[in-house]
């Protein structure tokens, strides 16, 4: 049997390790020649440089990931019904709805499920897709009835606006796809909160359902205490907490809209407003304030939006990690908790833990590691894929 035919993207001499180790991208400096003409988006074999086939993946001319892999098998062909078959496997996989209202999962979690730059997030029956490579540009309506078929969804909204697809030669865009006109907000549940989503202006799809566990997690350690939900978007953080049983709750955020949804959340769910605050501030600043004011707590929570977004970024992501967590660590009380993220997929676990060390040092504190948390299981990561590992989070004590 040969490989297909068409365009070829052959490899430079020992350019092949990490596509025998099943890593599904091409960068640009391991190309030695491009056999044929192919257009954004188009399938190409990659072959080694003595010629063997190694896979088929989607040509990309203007990323500097230059092809990504569908698959390791250079015979199979990419059609509608690859995709059928791809996005069938990746929702079976979720799983069964485990809330008694309507649930929200990832559904397509991108390489690692097999379909390079997918991102597909149910909400209700609302699905809401981000296609942020050209390959799934170029299968994008095999891809929606593909996703309509596994799920039986109303209605699939489109959020592919974010910047990355300007790296791949791809204009930004978001709208209506297919079905029904998507609702200004839907309501899902989640660890029994009643949780409200504009999958048309929130960030990302609408929703971090990354941190679902985490919620789940800092519910139960929020019993009796007053907590401050840092970098609160919506809420979710408070919410659990507040269903947990925690005191007081405070959110702070940056955005007036965030806060005004976190709100709507805690009638939804019929929290009384004496238990909990919103304050619109820069998280940075207003630490800052409060412990000149000698303002504590007894559970802080930092869900900072992502510090380093390339590798020149990383020296100062660094340093804005270690303030912001030597901020949060001056408020606590004795035998507070600090429940601190990073979702920089370039900042590395061990970094991450010895960053949060070094603010517990200058911040005076001695600092207890009980806990470490991570995306939840409806975001896999492909073992032989672990950038797909981007979320780190840990659970800490002060003494």
């Amino acid at each position: 049997m040969s490989a297909r035919t068409g365009p070829i993207v052959h490899l430079k001499p020992g350019r092949d390790k990490s596509l025998r180790r099943w890593h599904p991208w091409v960068f640009s400096g391991a190309i030695a020649r491009v056999e044929g003409t192919p257009n954004a988006g188009d399938t190409v074999t990659v072959t080694a440089s003595n010629g063997t086939p190694m896979g088929m993946g989607a040509y990309s001319p203007h990323s500097q990931i230059r092809a990504r892999l569908w698959t390791f098998d250079p015979y199979q062909e990419i059609d509608a019904a690859f995709f059928a078959a791809q996005v069938e496997a990746a929702v079976a996989r979720r799983g069964a709805p485990d809330e008694g209202g309507p649930w929200a999962r990832r559904l397509i979690n991108a390489e690692n499920d097999g379909l390079p730059g997918l991102i597909v997030d149910r909400y209700g029956d609302q699905l809401v897709a981000q296609v942020l490579s050209a390959g799934c540009e170029r299968w994008k309506e095999e891809i929606a009835d593909a996703l309509l078929a596994a799920t039986g969804c109303a209605g699939l909204y489109e959020r592919s606006d974010a910047e990355v697809r300007i790296k791949e030669g791809l204009p930004v865009r978001a709208g209506h796809w297919r079905g029904r006109e998507a609702p200004e907000v839907v309501e899902f549940h989640e660890n029994g909160v009643r949780l409200l989503v504009d999958v048309r202006h929130g960030h990302k799809t609408g929703f971090y359902l990354d941190q679902r566990a985490a919620r789940a997690r800092v519910g139960q350690l929020a019993a009796g205490r007053d907590m401050l939900n840092c970098f609160a978007y919506t809420g979710g953080f408070g919410l659990a907490a507040l269903a947990g049983g925690a005191a007081r709750v405070t959110h702070l955020e940056s955005s007036a809209g965030a806060l005004e949804m976190a709100a709507r959340h805690a009638e939804l769910n019929g929290f009384e407003a004496s238990r909990w605050t919103s304050v619109e501030a820069d998280a940075f600043t207003r630490l800052r304030q409060w412990h000149q004011e000698e303002r504590t707590f007894d559970l802080i929570v930092l869900d900072p939006p992502k510090f380093i977004e390339s590798r020149q970024h990383l020296p100062r992501g660094c340093r804005g990690y270690k303030d912001i967590n030597m901020q949060a660590l001056k408020l606590l009380r004795p035998g507070g908790l600090l429940v601190t993220f990073s979702c920089s997929g370039l900042l590395e676990a061990d970094l991450f833990q010895k960053i949060v060390a070094d603010a517990a040092l200058d911040a005076g504190r001695n600092l207890q590691l009980v806990d470490r948390l991570q995306q939840s299981d409806d975001h896999p990561v492909l073992m032989s894929f672990p950038e797909g590992a981007y979320l780190k989070g840990l659970v800490c004590r002060v003494e």
